[in-house]
Formats: structure tokens, C-alpha cells, sequence
């Protein structure tokens, strides 16, 4: 059986984590998995399945784990090599030259990096892009969750359109069902006496939380409602304060990261996305597979192609509250059939997700077999 090495930081309770771990569940069926993870802390670790290899690296940071990596690609020469996330992307290239080996290394991106680089200043952004155009050509090619992210990462790298696949993430597994279906975790949810809104996703400033605070403290005056956030997050405080100083404050539930969401959000009346800039969201991904309605910004990158241009959920202007609000409210007055929405989102299925990889990585031949 042929060998794939991934490596990842685990930098907190991301979506990044929960889809890689989301692919190594579907890689094992085909291929032997060694997970190689820098800082492999958070609420994902412990969900990485048992067939893969969970290999700790020492290093803390991904610039210091290039000798690491490179002694793994001497001693266990994987046929392949995918890397999630820029950084640990790097690392991996130059761990791999020093190794002098060859095998397949793909690295996967999944943020529009224009937009989160875009609040910071000019040198602080050619030290993040100036390694990735001299680096990035050495690799053999990039995956990207989205075609935002592709035509991002084409203007900011200079790879060429045929160096770049784009490969919708694993959102839709088994599990996802499962977890649904488990016994609802708060009266919230339970007793339905009003409508109830979720949020999902760390409580960081890309996921722009205020701008949903505000809109859901206006739509209190004309459909009174309740607002859950699952997530934890440095704006934690923040948003808290936010919250009373808005008067919604009893109103709103702060139910932190959670192991199962999706129990919390199957059973959800409307799913709200008020993200600054994703790469293609996932929770927004899984409220439409759960049958959510959903309200977007349209935030590069991601809700556009998951909605279809608003086909399957309203998208309003990045802080737009007003706008949110408005869309927030003619969505509980007329959400679209369920089935509509699972439709919309089939081809996130972890299995499909999984194929499309391997075959990118050159591990789909006749050689691999199906445990």
C-alpha cells in the first residue's frame, strides 16, 4: 500500500484542522497516513482517526521544523507529500530539497490571502508573498478549496492557471449526520418558543461577529429572536461587551468551542455567515447540507460559489448590519425547502473530496488498494 504524508499545524479549533482530519478519515481507506503535526494541540487532535500514524514534531513553529521534516522524507520516503496551510507549505519545500527527494508535494490552501493580508502594511505583506513567488514554483502545484482562492493565489504567487486545481473540501461525511442527530444541547434549541439564530467560528476579526450583533440587535425590534455563537476566540471580551451595550445580551448565548456543533446547529432556524474573508466556509457548507437557511456576506472567497450567486441564501455587503438585518429577516419569513439546500451542497462530500486528491497526488492507481 502506497504512503501519504501530511503535515499540519494545529493552530487552534479551525476549520483548517477539522478538514484535514476530515480527509485523513477518507485517505485511509486507500493509502497508509502519516499525519505529521507541529503543535498538535486543540479540540480536533483527538478526533484524528486510529489508522493514521500521528507523528508529533518537537518544532513549535514551521520555520524551525524543516529539519524534522526532512529527516521523516529520508527515513520513511512517503509517494506523497500534501501540506496544509502557507507556512508548513514552505517548510515542507525547502525539508524536501534538503532531502533531495522527489515524491509529489502539494500544498493546500484554504484563505483568500489578499484579504487577510490586506490590513496589514506593505512590508509586512511582500514578507509574507516574496517567499511563496520564489518558493511556491518548486512545489508541484497548489490545491485550493475554491475558485476565489485559486484566482488569488494565481495574482499573488504568479503560478500559472494549470498549476493550480481547485478541490472543494470534505465537509459532508457520515459523521456529519450523526452528530446532528444527537440529543439537543440547550433548552435554546429544545423549546422553540422563538426563532434561533447561529454563528459559527472562531471569535477572531475575520469572522466579523460585531456586524452580527448589530444586525441581530436590530431585527429584535421587528421578529424577537435568540442568537447562538459557537466558537472561542481573543474577542471573546469584546463581543461580550458588545452584546449588553446593544441590549441583547440576554438574548445572545457564547456557548464556546464544542466538539459537536452540529448538534447545535441542525436544529438551528437560520445560519448566518458575517465573515470579513474566508477561502470557502465550511460552516456555511454544513448548515446547507444540514437543510439551515443561510445569509452570507459576500466575503471573498467562497459564499458566492457555495450559494450560487445568492441562489441558496441571501448574501449581503462585508458590515453591512442593515443589509444583514433586512436578509436575516425575509429569510425566517420564507426559508427555502430543505432538500433545495442539501442538494446545493453535494459536491462537498468527503468521499468525492478525497478521490480528487489522490488522484491530484498520483495515488489513485491500481496500486492502492481499499481497506
Amino acid at each position: 500500500m502506497k504512503r501519504l504524508a501530511v503535515l499540519i499545524s494545529f493552530s487552534g479549533d479551525g476549520g483548517v484542522e477539522r478538514m484535514v482530519i476530515n480527509l485523513c478519515a477518507e485517505f485511509v481507506r486507500h493509502v497508509e497516513v502519516d499525519l505529521l503535526a507541529i503543535r498538535a494541540d486543540g479540540g480536533h487532535v483527538e478526533r484524528i482517526p486510529s489508522a493514521v500514524r500521528l507523528i508529533r514534531l518537537k518544532a513549535r513553529h514551521a520555520w524551525t521544523a524543516v529539519p524534522e521534516i526532512e529527516r521523516y522524507l529520508r527515513e520513511r520516503r512517503p509517494d506523497a507529500l500534501l501540506v496544509a496551510k502557507d507556512r508548513a507549505g514552505r517548510a515542507a519545500i525547502r525539508a524536501r530539497r534538503r532531502a533531495g527527494a522527489q515524491m509529489p508535494l502539494w500544498i493546500r490552501l484554504g484563505t483568500n490571502l489578499s484579504a487577510a493580508l490586506e490590513r496589514r502594511n506593505a512590508f509586512n505583506r511582500w514578507l509574507r508573498i516574496a517567499p511563496m513567488r520564489r518558493l511556491y514554483p518548486l512545489a508541484s502545484g497548489v490545491i485550493a478549496v475554491s475558485e476565489g482562492v485559486k484566482r488569488d493565489t494565481q495574482r499573488v504567487t504568479g503560478l500559472p492557471a494549470g498549476r493550480i486545481t481547485v478541490i472543494r473540501n470534505p465537509v459532508i461525511t457520515p459523521m456529519l449526520a450523526e452528530h446532528a442527530a444527537e440529543a439537543v444541547p440547550h433548552p435554546w434549541l429544545a423549546d422553540k418558543l422563538q426563532p434561533v439564530v447561529v454563528g459559527m467560528g472562531r471569535l477572531t476579526q475575520q469572522k466579523d461577529f460585531p456586524t452580527l450583533l448589530r444586525a441581530f440587535a436590530a431585527l429584535q425590534r421587528e421578529r424577537p429572536s435568540r442568537l447562538i455563537l459557537l466558537g472561542e476566540g481573543k474577542d471573546r471580551e469584546a463581543l461580550e461587551a458588545l452584546a449588553a451595550e446593544l441590549g441583547i445580551g440576554e438574548r445572545v448565548l457564547f456557548a464556546g468551542f464544542q466538539s459537536n456543533p452540529y448538534a447545535w446547529l441542525a436544529r438551528a432556524d437560520l445560519f448566518v455567515l458575517s465573515s470579513a474573508w474566508e477561502g470557502s466556509p465550511n460552516a456555511l457548507t454544513e448548515a446547507l447540507a444540514l437543510g439551515v437557511p443561510a445569509v452570507s456576506t459576500d466575503c471573498p472567497s467562497g459564499p458566492q460559489e457555495i450559494l450560487d450567486g445568492g441562489r441558496y441564501g441571501a448574501l449581503v455587503p462585508v458590515g453591512d448590519a442593515a443589509a444583514m438585518c433586512r436578509a436575516m429577516s425575509a429569510t425566517l419569513q420564507a426559508p427555502l425547502p430543505h432538500k433545495m439546500l442539501c442538494a446545493a451542497v453535494d459536491e462537498y462530500r468527503g468521499e468525492t473530496s478525497a478521490r480528487r486528491y489522490l488522484a491530484v497526488l498520483g495515488l489513485s492507481d491500481g496500486d492502492s488498494s481499499s481497506r
